[in-house]
């Protein structure tokens, strides 16, 4: 009998302070705020096989969704994603959670790339760090292409819940594929956090 593959799948929205003509993400968040713009990433991500992403070294899934941006326009769709959980970083004690999406507005392509710094901080800042996404959009396809604007999103406590909710495990054949599922991703999240906050200290 062939084995199930069993994944999973979210949506997560993140919004905050962005401005255009910084490539500095606090700043463009400040200069977003004092101007009244925002900007929202409502992104969904799947993981088609549980087994392997925690196995796998990047911790890669699939990202899609949209933007919205007042200054640029809204429910701007993306055609390229890119989700990473707990990604290695080159400084000691950091992880990175990658958002990536790629998307075309009147004829022009764009490229949003954020990052979650998931480090060993004094004060134990883990709530700060794994819903504060440090973002920056692109004018081309990728990140190599020129900063046009830059901010802070954070995922707020109503925003968490909603995330939760949407929570769907693909392929599952019981409620028992259903449970395993959510369990193995929650303790791969978790004890990544553990390793990250907790051992590093001991």
């Amino acid at each position: 009998m062939t084995k199930t593959t069993l994944g999973l799948q979210f949506k997560e929205t993140m919004s905050g302070g962005f401005c255009l003509g910084t490539n500095e993400p606090k700043q463009g968040n400040s200069l977003g705020k004092q101007k009244g713009f925002e900007l929202a990433m409502h992104a969904q991500v799947d993981i088609d096989d549980i087994d392997h992403f925690t196995d796998d070294a990047a911790h890669a899934g699939r990202l899609s969704g949209s933007i919205d941006f007042a200054p640029l326009g809204t429910n701007m769709c993306a055609h390229t994603g890119v989700f990473n959980l707990f990604y290695p970083d080159s400084q000691p004690n950091m992880k990175l959670m990658i958002y990536e999406l790629g998307f075309n507005h009147q004829g022009q392509e764009y490229y949003l790339a954020g990052k979650k710094e998931v480090r060993d901080d004094p004060g134990f800042d883990l709530w700060t760090d794994t819903t504060t996404l440090f973002t920056q959009l692109h004018q081309g396809v990728d990140k190599q292409a020129q900063i046009i604007g830059a901010g802070v999103l954070s995922l707020g406590v109503k925003d968490l819940l909603k995330l939760v909710s949407t929570v769907t495990v693909l392929n599952a054949q019981s409620s028992t594929d259903k449970a395993a599922t959510v369990a193995k991703f929650g303790k791969f999240f978790m004890g990544e956090l553990w390793e990250s906050y907790v051992q590093s200290k001991g």
